[in-house]
């Protein structure tokens, strides 16, 4: 057994899905017979008290350690015992209800059989509140001898003071609006709470008794007079936090101190307020107690948290941490069997606990080890034995994700091959008559325990799905769980992509981890192109045309669109239109005389997804021939004047969005400035003319609604824009890869270049990282001498001033790779070996712009960014030639 573990002494569960808070628990001699009980309140209205006496330490409750069980009518917020009656100074039980405060009487009463003596509880007396109560604190109020006074603060901010069976009088606090931990101190006969303006205030009980009853307190204001006191705070103290409880401790006639909870840190006060210690909590608390130390001049403090940890602390100084089995909402000290200092905790879900800290003595010994002459040749081969499991435990391969044979969860995603008859599609801005939907039917199957499964199902914007969450019961072994969801088109632009993946989070309970290790799968489906398109006339004339040449005689239309042409129309076997829901068109076309394609469209980002829907259902098409030796190469002129244009127009969004803020930020702060000025006017005692300041006002709140309105616009737009960058910049990948005969890791490098972010953010943009990734491979495996790679990077991204210097880097870029430039993480120039050039295409002759440009010089001036966009860069045949060549 570990030796930081609170030992269990005697332990309960209270109930079945009762709730219990911080009042909820009171350890107190509330029968008067000398011995403390245990007195537990819960939500659901159940009044405990308890008397345990386990035969041996860890004993669970036993029926005869339940002394009284009552269901009351109405939620227990807190229990107390103190001297509450009039005319004896027995102590009985105050039960705060949310519109009642309850006294009630325990006796107990001798049995005569075996079921042995009966407890019972009378009522003395009730108080019905005309206000809904928050908590409690009682004391000696006013100095008063021999009996205690309650006081109720309510969630309107009233105090309530109660002399026993009278009401005694009510005050508001000032500047209320959230109440917070109360207590009173004896020795200052003071109330002490924390507000919600985060700060310790404390009220002297006679302030409170000679202050304006709150009750004439609205006819006062109107008034503006009266004959009571105005309530004035005794001292204030600033914690700067929320505190979760307070409590006033004194274990001497000498000293006393006000100790405060808050979330980050635990304070001890003095009675004026001044700070005696702080001490900074790495953790997040949830209750305390401070009691007597054997320490002259110090206080222990029992402090729990949200990891299951019982702190105790002297002052400051840590001097012992215990387990728990659970998070304490309450911790009380009490004296049990004639032991004394048992912990009893309380969790919300009704653990009800009394442990004790240290050890239990051990009776074991260790047998004697017997001894044997060493073999150092075992030894030694023993010892290789074991390095090598556990270097085949280091190596990559043991790391990665298990195979579907031996994962204990499996999620898999099917979608339907036809669109949703009845399209499920919700909220959709798309202004086509019809939205389409299809459906994606996602199983998983559990070979273990899996608890608290939770999926989520994520496509990318501007696709949405009907519902992105599940939340399951626990999953049995060999389990499974079916859901269904469709996605469709959500926003008025195409996706980037046409995927979706499925995350499942569960977790798996071990011996070591009861609660269970956290564990994820997750998989991959995609989505059809009729999703986003659909079949439409092709149109002869368009802005961008790129052709795909193969090494395989053209296939019909008919043959590997079947889902986008009419079999009985022979003049689609060459020829084929899309139309997107957007509004966009494009248009596929097969040569009839040589083995190429052409896609156009009037929009360079449209071309993206056919282009790759061509290639995918090519290679299937031929796999399932069983033809091995079937590629795809580009030859034609790479867009990057078009391409720049899109990267200018998402720039100049960005820029935007930043005078935008701006703007908002200058309208905020002249709105909040008139606030301060008309409120300056309507405090004054002598009225002055607003000089046109309401006007003002009304005139600024208008511009920052719009300026808002615009931002948000100017939002989305940037959202759309970078969609489409993100088009154009899969086609621009897929055609250098196709150009230059990039392998799988030169084009992995490549994607993860030009498309670093999943999303543009305020921090981190698209231009700047991607310039920042193109430089470095310039300056490495791309350089041309060593003056490059002595260049040093910046070591920070910002926004840029405009897009030059990004542009020409990506046309140096794609000149370094039409020299021979390959693509390595290697950073030693000298292992790059020079490629052979594809047929067909002939090195580009040394640009001028090179030869003036030094890389990642930021102190050049950078040519005007028209001069790189009006540049078309032609790998090898010019697109003229290209298209003279081979007319579809």
């Amino acid at each position: 057994m570990s030796l930081f573990k609170a030992r269990d002494w005697w332990s309960t569960m209270l109930g079945e899905k009762e709730e219990f808070d911080q009042g909820c628990l009171c350890v107190a001699d509330v029968d008067n017979s000398g011995r403390d009980k245990i007195i537990v309140g819960s939500y659901m209205g159940y009044l405990r008290i308890f008397n345990p006496h386990p035969v041996k330490p860890g004993d669970g409750g036993q029926p005869e350690d339940l002394l009284l069980e009552v269901q009351l009518r109405e939620p227990i917020l807190q229990v107390e015992v103190g001297k509450f009656v009039s005319g004896t100074e027995g102590l009985h039980l105050a039960v705060l209800h949310c519109r009642k405060l309850c006294v009630y009487a325990v006796s107990e009463t001798l049995g005569n059989v075996e079921h042995g003596n009966q407890y019972q509880i009378k009522l003395m007396y009730e108080h019905n509140l005309q206000r809904t109560a928050c908590n409690m604190t009682y004391g000696p109020f006013g100095g008063v001898k021999g009996r205690d006074l309650i006081c109720i603060q309510s969630m309107d901010g009233m105090l309530m003071l109660f002399e026993q069976e009278s009401y005694a009088f009510g005050r508001f606090l000032p500047g209320f609006l959230l109440p917070g931990p109360l207590t009173y101190s004896s020795r200052t006969d003071s109330f002490i709470t924390v507000s919600s303006c985060r700060q310790v205030e404390s009220y002297k009980y006679q302030v409170l008794a000679f202050a304006t009853d709150a009750d004439e307190r609205q006819e006062i204001d109107q008034a503006k007079l009266g004959s009571g006191k105005r309530l004035v705070v005794d001292w204030v103290l600033n914690l700067g936090e929320q505190a979760l409880d307070i409590c006033v401790a004194s274990f001497n006639q000498t000293i006393s101190s006000v100790f405060v909870l808050g979330e980050r840190n635990f304070f001890c006060l003095k009675d004026n307020g001044q700070i005696r210690f702080m001490k900074k909590l790495d953790y997040s608390p949830s209750c305390f107690i401070p009691y007597c130390s054997v320490k002259e001049g110090t206080i222990n403090t029992l402090i729990g948290n949200h990891s299951k940890m019982l702190n105790v602390y002297q002052d400051v100084t840590l001097k012992w941490a215990a387990q728990l089995p659970h998070i304490p909402v309450s911790v009380k000290v009490a004296n049990l069997q004639d032991l004394k200092g048992v912990i009893v905790t309380l969790s919300d879900t009704g653990h009800l606990q009394c442990s004790y800290l240290g050890t239990d003595p051990s009776l074991f010994q260790a047998p004697r080890v017997e001894s044997r002459e060493l073999n150092q040749e075992e030894f030694d081969a023993e010892m290789k034995e074991l390095q090598k499991i556990i270097k085949e435990a280091t190596k990559t391969q043991d790391i990665v994700p298990k195979s579907e044979k031996t994962r204990d969860v499996i999620v898999t995603a099917e979608v339907s091959p036809d669109l949703d008859v009845e399209s499920q599609a919700i909220d959709s801005e798309v202004k086509a008559e019809a939205v389409p939907s299809v459906t994606v039917k996602i199983t998983i199957q559990s070979r273990v325990t899996a608890k608290k499964p939770n999926l989520e199902v994520c496509v990318q914007a501007p696709l949405a799905v009907t519902c992105e969450q599940f939340v399951f019961d626990d999953l049995e072994p060999d389990s499974s769980e079916t859901v269904v969801v469709s996605v469709f088109l959500k926003r008025n632009f195409s996706p980037s992509e046409l995927e979706g993946n499925c995350v499942l989070s569960y977790s798996t309970p071990t011996e070591l981890f009861p609660e269970g290790i956290l564990k994820a799968a997750q998989c991959t489906f995609s989505l059809p192109l009729r999703l986003i398109c659909f079949p439409a006339q092709p149109s002869k004339a368009a802005n961008h045309k790129i052709t795909i040449d193969t090494n395989k005689p053209p296939i019909s239309f008919l043959t590997i669109f079947p889902d986008f042409v009419d079999p009985s129309e022979d003049d689609q076997a060459n020829v084929l239109g899309f139309q997107f829901l957007s509004g966009s068109k494009a248009t596929l076309l097969a040569s009839k005389t040589s083995q190429r394609y052409r896609i156009q469209s009037d929009q360079l980002e449209d071309l993206w997804l056919i282009t790759k829907e061509l290639r995918l259902r090519l290679e299937e098409r031929f796999k399932k021939q069983n033809c091995k030796d079937f590629a795809c190469t580009f030859s034609g002129s790479i867009p990057l004047q078009e391409y720049f244009e899109l990267i200018d127009r998402h720039f100049e969004l960005r820029l935007n969005e930043e005078k935008l803020q701006e703007l908002l930020s200058q309208r905020a702060a002249q709105f909040r400035a008139i606030e301060r000025r008309l409120l300056t006017r309507f405090k004054d005692k002598t009225p002055a003319p607003l000089q046109h300041l309401d006007t003002l006002l009304e005139g600024t709140f208008r511009e920052v609604i719009a300026l808002a309105d615009a931002a948000v616009e100017n939002q989305a737009n940037i959202f759309q824009a970078f969609t489409k960058l993100k088009s154009a910049t899969h086609l621009v990948i897929m055609l250098i890869s196709l150009w230059q005969k990039l392998s799988t890791d030169q084009v992995a490098i490549l994607e993860a270049t030009f498309l670093p972010l999943a999303e543009d953010t305020k921090e981190m943009g698209w231009e700047e990282t991607v310039d920042a990734a193109i430089s470095y491979l310039l300056r490495t495996c791309l350089s041309k001498s060593s003056k490059e790679q002595a260049l040093s990077l910046s070591s920070q991204l910002c926004m840029p001033k405009d897009t030059s210097r990004l542009k020409k880097n990506i046309t140096l870029f794609c000149d370094r790779l039409a020299k021979g430039g390959r693509l390595s993480l290697c950073t030693d120039s000298a292992t790059q070996q020079a490629a052979v050039m594809p047929g067909g295409c002939a090195t580009i002759p040394e640009s001028d712009l090179e030869e003036r440009t030094v890389i990642l010089c930021s102190t050049a001036m950078l040519p005007h960014h028209g001069q790189i966009t009006k540049q078309k860069f032609k790998p090898g045949l010019s697109g003229e030639s290209a298209e003279e060549t081979e007319e579809p």
